[in-house]
């Protein structure tokens, strides 16, 4: 399977879990609020340890492809080098409900990245559980990014970006975050000679209730994944091999203990996210409010992500409209050599329709 579509719901992905190789110990680790499974995966022996989660935002699916690619690799022979030394614990869809609906949220509407204190959700308590019994050393907490980051002020479109959590509200440099800093720069060395200029580095201000904040204050380097976009690839089946590049180096230098090479400053040289995009700017259209008619206008849209069956669809919504505006886009229409098209205001985040603006056709 090449699970190439964005939407991932649990039975597709969990017919490949149960026909694993046999080096790869899967077990029920818990249940969601629906009642679904929750798979673990444990590889290898070794005595450095590595916790890995996945979807616990439920439409962040790009993470848990890639997990799928790491088991191809690891299942191969070439790959299994890479766990030499080490033992992962794999849990590639924490929140299987979100998975299942699409969602951000899991089935009671609860955010299980702002629930690490609370512990109120039953996805929450099977992570904190895997973490006390499995006692990692290092941490890995998968997720997406939305198509609206840039890797530097008006920068390149974030494709990768990466996050040493905060241990504490003043963003000490803490001995685990130091550790996780060193790792994220040797991946980024690697990934800016196939990936140049699109690396990101998240925004780093602390909450002790995300879940790598915290575990970051338990004193375990944690390093955040942000699967982001690359041109033209809504699927993210791009961004997802340099994810799994980027993961790969991850455990390699690990083992290898060659972060120890690099330095927090080679870390903070990795430009951070700045919110600068939209997914299409339109130029020289016709904007029509009430009885105002703004004519030359520019219009930003953005995508919202929409389950229709199996399917995602992205819909586009109205997002802003001025003489000029200050944002990067993925892709730009000018209608100064054609029929301008005109367009009702529409309010902040509404759909906008074919029918009412004809070039989305």
């Amino acid at each position: 399977m090449n699970f190439i579509d964005r939407y991932l719901p649990p039975s597709k992905f969990n017919s490949v879990l149960k026909s694993l190789p046999k080096q790869f110990k899967l077990s029920v680790i818990g249940k969601s609020v629906l009642n679904q499974p929750i798979y673990g995966i444990k590889i290898g022996s070794g005595k450095t340890k590595v916790l890995m989660w996945s979807q616990m935002h439920g439409n962040e699916s790009t993470t848990t492809k890639v997990i799928y690619d790491l088991i191809l690799s690891l299942s191969d022979s070439g790959g299994s080098f890479l766990v030499e030394g080490l033992t992962l614990y794999i849990i590639p869809q924490l929140n299987p409900d979100g998975a299942e609906a699409y969602t951000r949220l899991n089935a009671n509407g609860v955010d299980l990245n702002r629930d690490a204190l609370d512990l109120s959700q039953p996805e929450s308590i099977v992570l904190r559980k895997v973490f006390k019994d499995f006692k990692p050393d290092f941490c890995f907490n998968l997720h997406g990014q939305r198509t609206i980051f840039s890797a530097g002020k008006k920068g390149k479109t974030a494709t990768v970006s990466f996050l040493a959590p905060a241990a504490d509200p003043e963003k000490s440099f803490t001995s685990a975050r130091t550790i996780a800093m060193q790792v994220i720069a040797a991946i980024n060395n690697q990934l800016q000679q196939s990936l140049p200029d699109q690396i990101g580095r998240f925004d780093d201000t602390f909450n002790h209730n995300c879940v790598g904040d915290y575990f970051s204050c338990e004193g375990i380097p944690t390093i955040l994944f942000e699967a982001g976009h690359y041109s033209n690839d809504y699927n993210r089946n791009i961004t997802r091999k340099f994810i799994l590049e980027a993961l790969e180096c991850a455990i390699d230098v690990i083992q290898n203990k060659t972060y120890l090479n690099y330095s927090v400053s080679e870390y903070l040289k990795i430009p951070e996210n700045h919110q600068d995009y939209v997914d299409i700017l339109c130029k020289n259209v016709t904007i029509k409010e009430g009885d105002k008619v703004f004519y030359n206008q520019e219009m930003a849209v953005q995508f919202i992500e929409e389950l229709e069956g199996d399917k995602i669809k992205f819909q586009p919504i109205f997002h802003s409209f001025g003489d000029r505006i200050e944002l990067l886009a993925h892709k730009t229409i000018d209608f100064q050599d054609n029929s301008r098209p005109s367009v009702f205001l529409f309010s902040q985040g509404e759909n906008i329709n074919n029918e009412d603006f004809w070039c989305f056709k």
